[in-house]
């Protein structure tokens, strides 16, 4: 893999991205050490993390996943120098008060907190891409499709969220600044408050983008793309639905025990685990067996070769589950197939938005 630059900035990435939001809860730390060193020896110089990690979050795991990173750094000295960390602040409490209190407002307080609690636990002297989980002001987001007024409370506004940014950038503890589970206004917004006032700018947005919910094209791709914000992918998979797994148990009765919908009802109850996303999860693993593709195989090229991606963010749990999404790398989708994906998603358009 050749890397890519993200937007404007300095950072050269893969253009597969190791997520570990699965180290500390499925995933032992020792077992985590051995997924980073693969991914590692096999090209892969970008890893995203955050601070509720692990997940499903819980007042235990909260920041495990970094904590598992930060030793693997401090166990293989020099590695740190050779690998983009990213990872995530994050927003208002979602049912989380042991991060910040059911009262945050992700406050420039709270933002640069925050950011020295990661590094702590990183045990690293500069975070490369550092990003807000989610938005401070309330959005319809994780499976939310509807704007609804009554449930916006006070938070920081933007510019003082891109001040604390400021203050990160210049006292060299942050490298450069981005967004996730952003909305096409958000994004607009951090761009012209940060043009107008002086402040860093957002060069990248991590978002869902998958066969099974392709919302990110309906307008946030324009925005990005005319601003040159670069798109981080993440759930190219569909939390497993694209791989196959759950084709013939279905989720109602658990599924393989593998697989984090299998494991936790709490994610079945959220967007991933709606009928209507294993359906049109079924629709798209059937056409990938008859093109003699393996579902997952399917699903990561869409992604891979999509040119509104610049890195496409995997979560695994095993070794070998990390060889079969970097071995996808090499599937080529021909034009054909690409439109037979298009037609199913006119039908079922975007069941896991």
């Amino acid at each position: 893999m050749q890397t890519v630059t993200l937007a404007a900035s300095g950072l050269s990435v893969s253009p597969i991205c190791l997520g570990t939001m699965t180290f500390g809860e499925q995933v032992a730390e020792r077992d985590a050490h051995a997924i980073l060193d693969r991914a590692l020896e096999r090209g892969v110089n970008f890893l995203d993390t955050a601070e509720m990690y692990a997940v499903p979050a819980r007042a235990e795991t909260y920041g495990a996943t970094e904590t598992i990173l930060g030793n693997w750094f401090a166990s293989r000295p020099g590695v740190r120098q050779r690998v983009v960390l990213a990872t995530k602040v994050a927003g208002p409490s979602r049912g989380m008060p042991w991060i910040r209190g059911e009262a945050s407002g992700l406050t420039k307080a709270e933002i640069l907190a925050a950011c020295d609690g990661s590094l702590r636990r990183l045990r690293t002297d500069v975070i490369d891409l550092y990003q807000i989980h989610w938005p401070a002001r309330h959005v319809p987001m994780f499976g939310a499709i509807s704007f609804d007024p009554s449930k916006d409370r006070p938070c920081a506004s933007i510019a003082e969220q891109l001040e604390a940014m400021d203050v990160l950038v210049r006292t060299g503890k942050v490298r450069y600044i981005g967004l996730s589970n952003e909305t096409p206004y958000g994004v607009h917004e951090f761009v012209r408050v940060a043009e107008q006032a002086g402040l860093p700018r957002v060069v990248t947005v991590q978002n869902p983008y998958c066969l099974i919910n392709r919302s990110y094209e309906n307008a946030l791709d324009e925005t990005c793309h005319r601003l040159g914000v670069a798109l981080l992918a993440y759930s190219p998979l569909g939390f497993g639905l694209l791989t196959g797994k759950y084709d013939d148990t279905g989720l109602e009765h658990g599924g393989p025990p593998q697989g984090r919908l299998a494991l936790f009802e709490s994610m079945r109850r959220q967007r991933w685990g709606r009928p209507e996303a294993l359906a049109a999860a079924r629709r798209y693993n059937v056409l990938a067996r008859e093109h003699g593709l393996t579902p997952a195989q399917l699903a990561l090229a869409f992604c891979y070769r999509n040119w509104r991606v610049a890195s496409t963010i995997i979560g695994v749990t095993s070794l070998s589950q990390l060889d079969a999404c970097l071995d996808a790398w090499d599937v080529q989708l021909a034009p054909e197939l690409l439109e037979a994906l298009d037609r199913i998603r006119w039908e079922v358009r975007d069941p896991a938005q």
